[in-house]
C-alpha cells in the first residue's frame, strides 16, 4: 500500500458509522426479558442487541451480580437501566452515542 493512500482510508473508516452495543443479561425463562425484547423493537435499527445468558458457565460473574435483576441492560459496556425497559433513558443514551 502507498504511503499516500493511508489517509484516506483511515478517513473512509473514521466516517462510517457504527450503531452502539446495546447488552441484554438475560436466562431462559424470562417474562420480563421477553417483554424488555419487545419494547427495544421500534428502537431496533439504532443499536447491535448483544444477549448475555447469565446461567451459562462462562458467564458466573454476570450471574452473580445480576441474578436478582435481569433484564439488565449495558450500553457499549456501560449500565444503563434493569428490570424494564425505559425508553426516555434510552433514547437520550443512544442520542449521545451518535
Amino acid at each position: 500500500m502507498l504511503l499516500s493512500q493511508k489517509p484516506r482510508l483511515f478517513r473512509q473508516f473514521c466516517s462510517r458509522k457504527f450503531r452502539p452495543v446495546l447488552t441484554l443479561f438475560t436466562k431462559d425463562q424470562c417474562p420480563l426479558c421477553d417483554e424488555a425484547k419487545e419494547a427495544l423493537e421500534p428502537y431496533k435499527h439504532r443499536f447491535e442487541l448483544q444477549e448475555v445468558d447469565i446461567t451459562a458457565p462462562e458467564n458466573k460473574v454476570w450471574f452473580e451480580r445480576y441474578k436478582y435483576d435481569i433484564p439488565v441492560f449495558h450500553l457499549n459496556g456501560q449500565f444503563l437501566m434493569m428490570h424494564r425497559v425505559n425508553a426516555t433513558l434510552l433514547e437520550k443514551h443512544l442520542n449521545r452515542s451518535q
